[in-house]
């Protein structure tokens, strides 16, 4: 069931939506494409599907190439963020409508709506009509018509934006278990950094129509290949600047230093340290110093996103509890630069954090 997008390209009017793609997916896990908005997820899920036609290169569908073959003679399955449904039937019939379109008997179209409706635990829920359901009910039906078809090929594409956010924890939660025995092709679009996390698989980062990294998502998150790929994969975002190393000492504008990371070759390098990472308590004593001006403070619930300037740059740490800054004051912030990702001029990393793990933000 593998599936694997060889050179895939698409240019609409001379924009380039994406760049020659190459791209193995494989079943029983969850493959994700995260990248911001118009980063080229939903373009690239919709050649994989078959809604539209690549520009250049093929796609291949368990060793068979598919590339010119529509949509309605792929067994494909999509989700979108905005939820449909067909008003006028109930939970129960627009579940099974693509079941009567293929002509399952009766018996096994009933089997298999329920036995869907009771993993999305909806079961309740079959005799309603939509307009009867609230949002997440209303997605979870959605969710059930595409799913019940039990298709070779599922797009997910965004399919929690739109829910608040217990629902959307809870069908965090609940999607790996959905999938978990289904020998199918699962791609799942997001542009949230925290969900690629949480449900774990393989991540595929895009960025201006380019997948600029591929592979484990803690191997992604942990060691990105390049900057970009370490800004993808950064909320709030990556936190850089231009220091100098020399003689295993790195130097920041303003006559800051503290020792290089082992093997970290002498010259400049672009520093990137996430912002849970910058602190106004100084935790441990060999934290670096960062005399800094705020812009300004937001409390988000229980944490704190300080906006504040350093040596020209703008940087952000976002810490737990409430710390109130006003504006335009001065401030010291702690920087934990054993923490922190160098890259080369050109953007390649040259240097990560040994043992890095998501603690408390991205």
């Amino acid at each position: 069931m593998t599936l694997e997008l060889k050179q895939i390209g698409k240019t609409v009017g001379g924009d380039t939506h994406i760049y020659p793609t190459d791209l193995v997916l494989e079943p029983g896990r969850f493959n994700i494409l995260l990248g911001t908005t118009l980063a080229g997820k939903t373009t690239l899920m919709t050649l994989m599907a078959g809604l539209e036609k690549p520009g250049s290169g093929q796609i291949f569908f368990n060793g068979r190439n598919v590339t010119g073959q529509p949509v309605q003679k792929r067994n494909v399955s999509m989700v979108y963020q905005q939820f449909i449904n067909y008003p006028s039937f109930t939970v129960y019939e627009n579940i099974a409508s693509p079941l009567r379109v293929a002509r399952l008997p009766e018996p096994e179209v009933r089997a298999r709506v329920e036995r869907i409706a009771e993993l999305l635990r909806i079961s309740g829920l079959l005799e309603r009509r939509p307009d009867e359901l609230s949002g997440g009910q209303q997605q979870r039906c959605a969710m059930a018509r595409a799913l019940v078809k039990d298709s070779d090929l599922i797009l997910l594409d965004e399919p929690l934006a739109n829910l608040d956010f217990k629902l959307r924890e809870e069908l965090r939660e609940e999607l790996p278990r959905l999938f978990a025995e289904r020998d199918r092709v699962i791609v799942y679009a997001t542009t949230e950094p925290t969900e690629a996390l949480l449900l774990g698989g393989f991540t595929a980062t895009m960025h201006e129509g380019r997948i600029t990294d591929f592979g484990p998502t803690g191997r992604v998150y942990r060691q990105p290949r390049d900057l970009g790929t370490a800004r993808v994969f950064s909320e709030p975002p990556l936190n850089t600047a231009e220091v100098l190393v020399l003689d295993g000492c790195c130097r920041l504008a303003g006559n800051l230093t503290w020792p290089a990371p082992a093997g970290l070759g002498n010259g400049p390098h672009v520093l990137g340290l996430r912002p849970h990472h910058v602190s106004p308590r100084r935790e441990q004593a060999d934290r670096v110093a960062l005399e800094s001006r705020i812009r300004v403070a937001e409390i988000a619930g229980s944490e704190s996103i300080i906006h504040f300037d350093v040596h020209g740059a703008h940087w952000i740490s976002q810490v737990h509890g409430v710390h109130p800054f006003e504006p335009g004051s001065a401030a010291v912030l702690y920087a934990d630069m054993s923490r922190a990702f160098y890259f080369t001029p050109d953007g390649k990393l040259a240097s990560a954090p040994a043992g890095h793990r998501p603690a408390g933000g991205l």
